[in-house]
């Protein structure tokens, strides 16, 4: 159980949106506080819900929330866009409905910053987590172990040193005696050595081999594709978080496609298709984090939107 706890603190820490949904609804839960998130737009999208407003008083939610994510440092996450409303049925694009309606929609809305982590500090308070987790599973040992724990020590880092003082003195000398190292004798010039022959001379250009750029709307369609395919299959968070990393790849791509290309225009009602199915894939993945479904049950909402697609990459 405590090798779960800390793999989740550290894919939290690592930017993990998941494992951040995990720890502050297991931090909020005494409150009655369920949370989804989605990070856009370089903005953590935090969405809080309850059965009361009581259970959404921002003056205190903020300050837990602040508190937790400042704990866990996640990578790449400083500023956070905190949203609160009473609890409704699932919407997998919650995202869009609560930036079409805010004032429908939300209680309130609240975008906080997160101080910069102190290393130091988090470091230690992470050392000091990890021994209190520990001690008391360690059974306590009497003094007479104790004693032979630290004479085995002792002898360990010990045996190591003279090993060590042993090679060194074994190095030095083999040094000092060394085998005569053979003088190399340098040929005499010939006349026809002194000009290079002209096979021999190449220019710089003729060393390096041009390098074509990848189109990138065939890339951003290959991986669309192989997105697609396996968006049939996937079941585990896991690989519905790649799937979205996917989509973001492709929609990224997509974005890359300069005016004067003819498949500008496709590439730009792509970019959006893309996102969409990007949320689609993290929400997939937060039911996933929420229900844990089992791998045997069909789900019916396996599939993410289709798109052009499935037909063969155009040639660059």
């Amino acid at each position: 159980m405590t090798g779960t706890v800390n793999d989740i603190a550290k894919q939290a820490n690592q930017g993990s949106v998941a494992a951040i949904i995990q720890v502050l609804n297991e931090k909020l839960a005494d409150s009655g506080v369920r949370t989804r998130a989605i990070f856009a737009d370089g903005v953590l999208q935090i969405l809080c819900e309850a059965a009361t407003a009581e259970q959404l008083e921002p003056s205190e939610l903020i300050g837990q929330i602040r508190h937790t994510l400042e704990a866990i440092a996640p990578r790449n996450i400083r500023r956070v866009n905190i949203n609160s409303r009473i609890v409704r049925e699932q919407q997998l694009l919650w995202l869009d409905e609560i930036s079409r309606d805010p004032e429908n929609q939300l209680l309130w809305s609240q975008e906080i910053t997160l101080n910069k982590p102190n290393i130091l500090r988090h470091m230690l308070n992470e050392w000091q987590q990890h021994a209190a987790l520990r001690k008391p599973n360690l059974p306590t040992r009497s003094a007479v172990q104790q004693r032979e724990r630290h004479q085995f020590w002792r002898g360990l880092v010990g045996g190591a040193s003279a090993s060590l003082l042993l090679l060194l003195g074994g190095w030095a000398l083999y040094s000092w005696l060394g085998a005569p190292k053979p003088q190399a004798v340098a040929p005499t010039p010939s006349p026809s050595a002194a000009t290079p022959e002209p096979a021999l001379v190449q220019s710089p250009s003729a060393q390096v081999s041009p390098v074509s750029k990848q189109d990138e709307f065939a890339i951003a369609v290959r991986l669309a594709q192989q997105a697609s395919q396996e968006g049939l299959t996937a079941q585990s968070q896991a690989q519905w978080l790649e799937l979205a990393a996917r989509w973001q790849r492709a929609s990224d791509l997509m974005a890359g496609v300069p005016p004067a290309d003819d498949r500008y225009q496709t590439a730009q009602d792509r970019v959006v298709a893309y996102r969409k199915n990007k949320e689609l894939a993290l929400e997939k993945a937060n039911q996933q984090q929420a229900t844990q479904p089992s791998a045997s049950e069909p789900s019916p909402e396996t599939t993410l939107e289709a798109s052009p697609d499935n037909a063969p990459a155009p040639s660059p």
